[in-house]
């Protein structure tokens, strides 16, 4: 079977990303408790309107209709890089929304266009977060603001330790470089949020359902996983176990952006 671990989308990273959570589609809601969680308090920090908004990183599309029922006289576009993510989402919530195939660092939307970007989780994914923020100044309009959350390195730092893999930890940017980058960029960075957030599961299964469940993972190709690599896993996960369960880390950043046009 193909290890459940995770490694840096280099190579071809577009099209394994892609993969990874095209299949996750189907079951990514039900598993996907930490992002929800996470997204909750991004969603507070919202404007009260907007016109034109793009969810980026759409996934199944549930914050794309959160958003269209928030602001109900504004024309929505959810994007993804993932096709079956987007058709999941299509067959969903149907095609009041606009579903767009695009990449968060060579965005499709025209200059200067869209009001309001939301974007939970996704743009980790991305190798390059300078492009990702050219982007967004790009298209943002005059005034125009986005509302984003990505993870820090020492996300998933317990599953690297459990599995002996520094490599399963997510490859993202420090705060530091994300800050440069927005300066860069010309956006405005109006406020931002470090925090560490820690869920709980209560055995290793369920925490790797969490994970690959949400297609939080792109396999090493052609990697096997042996049973005595997995009982040394579980036996080392087991020693970080607390009385709420085995405990997962997330490092978020949340970024509140504004046009600077």
């Amino acid at each position: 079977m193909n290890s459940p671990l995770l490694s840096t989308p280099v190579p071809h990273w577009q099209a394994r990303v892609a993969r990874a959570f095209s299949r996750a589609a189907p079951r990514y809601d039900a598993l996907a408790s930490a992002q929800r969680d996470i997204g909750e308090a991004l969603w507070q920090t919202l404007p009260k309107s907007a016109q034109q908004v793009l969810d980026l990183g759409c996934g199944t599309g549930y914050w794309t209709q959160r958003l269209a029922t928030h602001y109900p006289e504004a024309t929505i576009t959810g994007l993804d890089l993932a096709p079956g993510m987007l058709a999941h989402a299509q067959a969903t919530y149907g095609d009041a929304i606009r579903w767009q195939l695009g990449d968060a660092a060579a965005l499709p939307q025209n200059d200067a266009s869209v009001e309001l970007v939301f974007s939970n989780l996704a743009i980790q994914w991305c190798p390059s977060i300078e492009d990702v923020m050219q982007e967004l100044a790009r298209v943002l309009a005059p005034g125009g603001q986005a509302r984003i959350t990505t993870l820090l390195p020492g996300t998933l730092h317990e599953v690297a330790t459990a599995w002996q893999r520094p490599e399963a930890l997510l490859q993202t940017p420090d705060a530091s470089t994300v800050r440069r980058a927005i300066a860069r960029s010309g956006l405005r960075l109006s406020h931002h949020v470090c925090e560490q957030r820690r869920f709980f599961y209560p055995d290793l299964n369920a925490v790797m359902a969490s994970i690959k469940g949400v297609g939080a993972q792109v396999a090493r190709p052609h990697a096997q996983l042996t049973r005595q690599a997995l009982s040394d896993a579980r036996l080392r996960y087991e020693t970080l176990r607390t009385p709420r369960g085995l405990p997962v880390s997330y490092h978020c950043l949340t970024l509140c952006l504004e046009s600077a046009k």
